[in-house]
């Protein structure tokens, strides 16, 4: 098969975790003999430095011209710190949802029972959570327009805004990834208080009746985040709008152990993008200490979600699984007393893992 990415590695670690999965993603193309082709483009504070504009049209182009998007990460200390920026790196991911029209954001979380004891939360509570929440990406809080602060500067003001269209091909979607699962959707939302959360439940409701086979449920989304620590395992697919999503994953992510485990899919009408849900995390910037797995996993969800290919993706997921038996990881993961490795030597011992299969 002929495979064609884009890839764009962002800013801060981006460069170092995509690296490493583009030579994961080289090894699974030359084992299983598909053609592989990439080009890279700039996005976040990079393109920002080079052309003013986080999301240049020229990146833009070239991830509606490739088959998949892999993404790193945006994000620069020199913006976080200075609020009074016209131009922020975040601009240039919220632009790229929008204009590819990824409007639904898959991050499955799993735990690995090599790692239970990494987690913050008992083991007993933590072993067999697998769920799959399901983020609504490009509607609600985060483009809500207006959207601004008042002339005296002393007032800000964002708005939160949902069409039926958008919400219906949300939960269209959640529910068919249940159906796939355990059949089980939690609707998550806030309709004792937002309006866009009682149209989201009204939706959801409209369409249960058409899936009888899925057990649904509606939950605010403060019990969700208590549920998500109190019984992980209770969740099997979970659904619910942008900000609510975009929190109560990363609350989700420190169950497996560390949030540089966590991948994800960004589904759409265009091109899908895959990228860790973790950030740019600059501090560790060129030190060989970040976590490359969840940018490897998401290599493998491109494989199995982009081009159906899953003999590739579950390839993937065993020599993962495999460095992680070994106690292959990075710092965030190593047992005390173990021998340390960095981003490329963990990187570079999946390749060779892959190369022997």
């Amino acid at each position: 098969m002929d495979i064609k990415i884009a890839v764009l590695p962002g800013d801060g670690i981006g460069p170092e975790i995509i690296a490493q999965a583009l030579e994961v993603t080289k090894a699974v193309c030359n084992k299983f003999g598909h053609n592989l082709e990439y080009k890279t483009g700039l996005v976040g504070a990079c393109a920002i430095d080079a052309t003013g504009n986080p999301y240049p049209d020229e990146t833009h182009e070239l991830c509606m011209q490739s088959d998949a998007v892999l993404f790193g990460a945006v994000g620069d200390l020199r913006f976080d710190n200075n609020p009074s920026a016209k131009v922020r790196p975040e601009q240039g991911l919220l632009a790229m949802r929008k204009k590819l029209g990824l409007y639904a954001n898959l991050r499955p979380v799993t735990t690995f029972e090599s790692l239970i004891e990494k987690s913050p939360l008992r083991p007993d509570i933590v072993r067999g959570a697998d769920f799959m929440c399901i983020r609504e990406l490009t509607g609600g809080l985060y483009f809500g327009r207006p959207q601004g602060r008042s002339e005296d500067g002393n007032t800000a003001y964002d708005t939160c805004v949902y069409t039926r269209e958008e919400v219906e091909r949300i939960v269209k979607l959640a529910y068919e990834y249940a159906m796939k699962r355990r059949k089980k959707l939690t609707v998550v939302d806030k309709a004792n208080v937002l309006a866009t959360s009682r149209l989201w439940r009204e939706v959801a409701g409209e369409f249960a009746p058409q899936y009888p086979e899925v057990e649904t449920e509606f939950m605010f989304v403060d019990n969700a985040a208590m549920r998500l620590i109190q019984w992980p395992s209770s969740f099997d697919v979970m659904v619910t709008e942008n900000m609510f999503g975009d929190i109560l994953t990363d609350e989700g992510s420190v169950i497996t152990g560390s949030m540089g485990l966590l991948p994800s899919a960004s589904i759409g009408v265009h091109t899908s993008l895959f990228e860790p849900i973790h950030g740019s995390w600059p501090q560790a910037a060129g030190k060989n200490i970040a976590n490359p797995l969840a940018t490897i996993l998401s290599a493998a969800m491109m494989f199995e979600y982009a081009f159906g290919l899953f003999d590739e993706g579950a390839l993937i997921r065993e020599a993962v699984n495999a460095s992680m038996a070994e106690n292959i990881c990075t710092p965030d993961l190593q047992a005390d007393g173990s021998d340390k490795y960095g981003t490329a030597e963990v990187g570079a011992w999946i390749v060779d893992y892959i190369n022997k299969k």
